[in-house]
């Protein structure tokens, strides 16, 4: 059985399933990739308190040199992963932010006003919250530090509630934590950069506008993008600006156009169709078959040229930041030494990031849904309860990749920094039991209704 679709007498119609498909490949790339980032940033705990562990810490400090004999930028392993691989994830990040502005779930007002408000409510309350408890000390630093969502964990969360929790909520989900991504990027490029440097935010300027020329002359072809991504990524991490924005600026600028629209595909691709069977040869073997290696070829061009450039990148990142960048950032970052550590509620800093994840997340998340559809700007997902929302409002507080994230650029190289890492994994471990228990109970009280009006979607 389909694990993204929900039971259900009526059959879904075929544009929705159209439109959902993305969304479902997302869904199913983010679920099965949050598996592999609790291995891995497991297997970092345990080597950071293993016999081994000096080298652990030992690896991450190991100096890698990029660039010219004369003028290398050299940077330790550790700050290559945050630095450089995590750019390649804000990127991805950047891709879905785009697609869901312009043809996503926040692509109008109504879908929009949901995730926005939730998403609102889960990073204000969070970050007061920590304030409040770390006003006038060193770690107020890190009010951030408990705002941000990590979308790999709550949707793996989500996948182990069972295939009766209905599609909306996972997209509810999906949409809210990318909002909050747009919200982490901000965050990060307004209090968490270094002093500016002239020179480099006019190379970076002068870069960004090459890539929205290559935009507007309709440039498809994702090569050049990439190239000027790189240059852009240095004059990024040079300007004083964290390197990771690059990411999200380099996204903004591939192309959403198509060279041509599903109906002229449809009707090409048919037509190259019939050449392919046209021209069997009768040994069934395409190698022998000059007429049908050109339809192939043809229709390899039909489908790229229906295939928007974001999309395309989209789909190549999926599995490389899953796969690679999000659990290698895991492994480099998650592991603490907990022998002597202090926990969480023994340290301002430490209770701060609990309270955040743990009360700040799922309150704001849930209250402010909650105003959100009172006030009429917004409906529950179709087939959605309050139960339900208040459990995924839990799962909004498995802050992890993006908790750590900042962590580090708020606490590097000072003793917080553990006290942080603590109370991340604590918090996130917390808020996802929490939240897969309240939803396991609320999708059996509500799934027999559910069965019986076959609802899915949004209200």
């Amino acid at each position: 059985m389909n694990p993204h679709r929900t039971p259900s007498p009526k059959p879904q119609p075929l544009g929705l399933l159209r439109a959902l498909r993305p969304f479902q490949q997302f869904y199913e790339a983010g679920s099965l990739g949050g598996v592999v980032l609790v291995l891995c940033a497991a297997f970092g705990l345990a080597w950071a308190n293993s016999p081994w562990q000096e080298s652990y810490f030992h690896l991450w400090k190991l100096p890698l040199s990029l660039g010219w004999s004369d003028g290398p930028l050299t940077l330790t392993l550790h700050h290559w992963i945050n630095d450089g691989l995590m750019a390649v994830f804000f990127l991805l990040v950047g891709l879905e932010i785009k697609r869901e502005l312009l043809v996503g779930e926040l692509s109008t007002p109504r879908q929009a006003a949901l995730p926005i408000a939730a998403a609102l409510g889960g990073m204000i309350v969070p970050a007061a919250l920590y304030a409040l408890v770390n006003a006038g000390t060193p770690g107020a630093r890190g009010w951030a530090i408990p705002m941000a969502t990590d979308i790999a964990f709550a949707l793996g969360i989500l996948q182990l509630a069972g295939p009766r929790v209905p599609l909306g909520l996972k997209v509810f989900l999906a949409a809210l934590a990318i909002v909050d991504d747009m919200g982490s990027v901000g965050v990060i490029a307004l209090f968490y950069s270094g002093s500016l440097d002239l020179q480099a935010l006019a190379w970076l300027a002068s870069t960004l506008a090459g890539l929205v020329v290559l935009n507007r002359l309709r440039v498809r072809h994702l090569g050049p993008y990439l190239v000027l991504g790189l240059v852009l990524w240095g004059a990024v991490h040079a300007s004083g600006l964290h390197a990771t924005l690059a990411g999200v600026l380099l996204a903004f600028t591939i192309p959403v156009r198509t060279r041509i629209d599903a109906a002229e595909f449809s009707a090409r691709s048919r037509d190259l169709i019939d050449e392919f069977d046209r021209a069997e040869t009768g040994d069934l073997q395409v190698l022998t078959s000059k007429g049908q290696q050109e339809a192939i070829h043809a229709l390899e061009s039909a489908s790229e040229a229906v295939q928007a450039p974001l999309l395309r990148l989209e789909q190549a990142l999926h599995g490389l930041v899953s796969f690679g960048v999000m659990p290698l950032f895991a492994l480099a970052n998650a592991g603490v030494a907990l022998d002597g550590a202090t926990a969480p509620w023994e340290s301002r800093v430490g209770l701060g990031v609990v309270l955040g994840l743990l009360v700040g997340k799922p309150l704001g998340i849930f209250l402010f849904a909650w105003i959100a559809v009172r006030l009429g700007f917004a409906g529950l997902p179709r087939g959605s309860t309050w139960r339900e929302v208040h459990a995924v409002a839990w799962l909004g507080g498995i802050g992890f990749t993006m908790a750590l994230f900042i962590a580090e650029l708020g606490f590097a190289g000072t003793a917080r920094i553990d006290e942080a890492k603590v109370a991340i994994l604590m918090g996130s471990i917390v808020a996802g039991v929490v939240g897969w228990g309240l939803l396991w109970r609320a999708r059996g009280s509500a799934g027999a209704a559910r069965r019986a009006t076959g609802t899915s979607g949004w209200a």
